[in-house]
């Protein structure tokens, strides 16, 4: 009897941290949605609120790793159980960081938003729902522990490069031969790098994906993704203002 207590008060920590880790990635997925709609809009009052409200995501990121470390020194798990608890505590920092890049994005819509209406502004947003699209269904994967919805998140990668490369291309040109007061060259520059967070928001779902599939079946994704050689959130933003990387 006191066995089966204990499995059971297991089982609802381990529901426990899996709907912390869903409301982190749902204010996250919000976060975006309202960061692109401010962008689009040439919103700065949202976009000021889309960055005030990063401090809750680091609170409920550093919720969920506290609790994750708690279940790990008390309940000493194995096998799937110890699989999710990691894996759940990673996607945690993954969700985090991605809070950073939108938290990031919306600093520069507002930079973006003193030029003159751009021509070219239209392409990036493009980038930033593709990039919300795949959080959101990353963490419906994470929900249904469904390894094939996963690697699905994974495989549009790809289509996030893809548009990338046409939404630079686009921008650059517009900033090479159109672009005449320097306000309006800011500003699209500002876009150059708003495009390059969301294509880092699109990597980190596809890194939440390869923890879903190993939560799902103990093994990787597929494919050979380093998270050590993507550059930190803001590093862009550092450089252009001239401070330390």
């Amino acid at each position: 009897m006191a066995a089966g207590h204990i499995v059971r008060s297991f089982t609802r920590d381990l529901a426990r941290l899996s709907s912390m880790i869903g409301d982190l990635g749902e204010l996250v997925a919000t976060q975006i949605e309202c960061a692109v709609q401010a962008l689009a809009d040439r919103n700065s009052a949202l976009a000021s609120e889309v960055a005030e409200r990063d401090s809750r995501i680091d609170a409920l990121e550093d919720e969920a790793r506290r609790y994750g470390i708690q279940l790990l020194a008390l309940r000493q798990p194995m096998a799937r159980d110890l699989r999710f608890i990691v894996s759940a505590m990673s996607i945690a920092t993954d969700l985090e960081r991605l809070g950073d890049y939108v938290r990031n994005v919306a600093e520069r819509t507002i930079e973006v938003n003193k030029a003159q209406p751009l021509e070219c502004a239209h392409t990036v947003p493009g980038l930033g729902r593709l990039a919300r699209q795949m959080t959101g269904e990353v963490m419906d994967a994470f929900a249904d522990a469904d390894a094939d919805e996963a690697r699905a998140v994974r495989r549009r990668v790809a289509e996030l490069d893809t548009l990338h490369v046409d939404s630079f291309r686009e921008l650059l040109a517009y900033l090479v031969f159109v672009m005449e007061d320097p306000r309006d060259t800011a500003a699209c520059t500002q876009l150059l790098f708003i495009g390059q967070n969301f294509v880092h928001m699109g990597n980190l779902a596809a890194d939440i994906a390869e923890s879903v599939v190993y939560i799902a079946e103990g093994g990787a994704a597929g494919g050979d993704r380093s998270r050590d050689h993507r550059p930190e959130p803001g590093a862009e933003s550092r450089t252009s203002r001239g401070d330390p990387a």
